[in-house]
């Protein structure tokens, strides 16, 4: 994209609408991952793909019992007090379930605790979207339908999965389900193009059902690619034409090397890396 980049700034914390950094030590996500979080690229201080953020919070809090009275007015009042800087930054938004006292019996009523992070977005050196280099991951995610979708507090099979390479050429991990079936990146979605074919995981069991695969699905239909969510194993991807993974921030990552198999930073990629920014832009 042809946005300018995010001059320095510093990091601005809200909590309940209150410029602070501080939760209580009983909150329910600091104690058992009681939450749900959003990342979101800012442009320009617009958060890209706003709308479909925040329906995917919604639906998290729903799903783990968090109440969601006035919380989307709430969270746009939160907003409007952040000094957003000119080109890009990163908004982090957390909802909480509160604080409550010991015991995992959720508290009636919950009180949940709202945190929006603006802080400078990630520097990613050399050109990652041209190509990077992944590997796959040894950690297995657990099948678990009543938290696949969503971007709960837990994410410590993530932490353990990009825990075990230290190597900074390696970009990404691919991760697999504890049946053997393709799930994601560590830190994205894994998509890739067989035979004329957009294919992504499917994530009714695990995983995280990104804001920017969803938009890929829809982009991929209109170029008239045929797309699909299946079950994949690696034998799958090893063996696809071209590979990418794909997250809010860093929009398309071809994958020009998984292992010691390589692949093109393809026709297919790069058209859905256009129409991608372009979308972004007019959000």
């Amino acid at each position: 994209m042809s946005s300018p980049p995010c001059v320095s700034m510093q990091v601005q914390t809200l909590i309940n609408g209150e410029f602070s950094d501080c939760i209580g030590v009983a909150d329910r996500g600091l104690a058992y991952g009681h939450g749900v979080f959003e990342t979101f690229l800012v442009l320009n201080g617009t958060p890209v793909f706003y709308t479909e953020h925040l329906q995917r919070l919604l639906t998290g809090c729903k799903r783990l019992g968090i109440p969601v009275d006035q919380l989307p007015q709430r969270l746009e009042h939160d907003l409007m007090q952040l000094d957003y800087p000119a080109g890009r930054a990163v908004l982090k938004l957390i909802v909480t379930c509160g604080s409550g006292g010991r015991g995992y019996l959720t508290p009636n009523p919950a009180s949940p605790v709202r945190i929006l992070m603006l802080s400078p977005l990630p520097e990613y050196p050399g050109q990652p979207e041209q190509g990077i280099r992944a590997r796959w991951c040894q950690t297995r995610l657990a099948c678990q339908p009543l938290l696949s979708g969503i971007k709960h507090l837990n994410r410590l099979e993530q932490v353990l999965a990009r825990n075990e390479w230290q190597d900074p050429a390696i970009r990404e991990g691919l991760v697999c389900d504890s049946r053997g079936f393709v799930v994601e990146g560590t830190m994205s979605n894994l998509c890739f193009i067989a035979g004329g074919r957009f294919c992504t995981p499917a994530l009714d069991q695990s995983g995280v059902e990104g804001i920017v695969r969803n938009q890929l699905l829809q982009l991929a239909a209109l170029q008239g690619l045929e797309v699909e969510a299946g079950r994949y194993t690696p034998d799958d991807v090893h063996s696809a034409d071209e590979l990418f993974v794909c997250n809010s921030l860093i929009g398309i990552w071809p994958i020009v090397q998984l292992g010691d198999r390589s692949y093109e930073w393809g026709t297919y990629t790069r058209r859905l890396q256009s129409a991608l920014n372009q979308r972004m832009v007019q959000c």
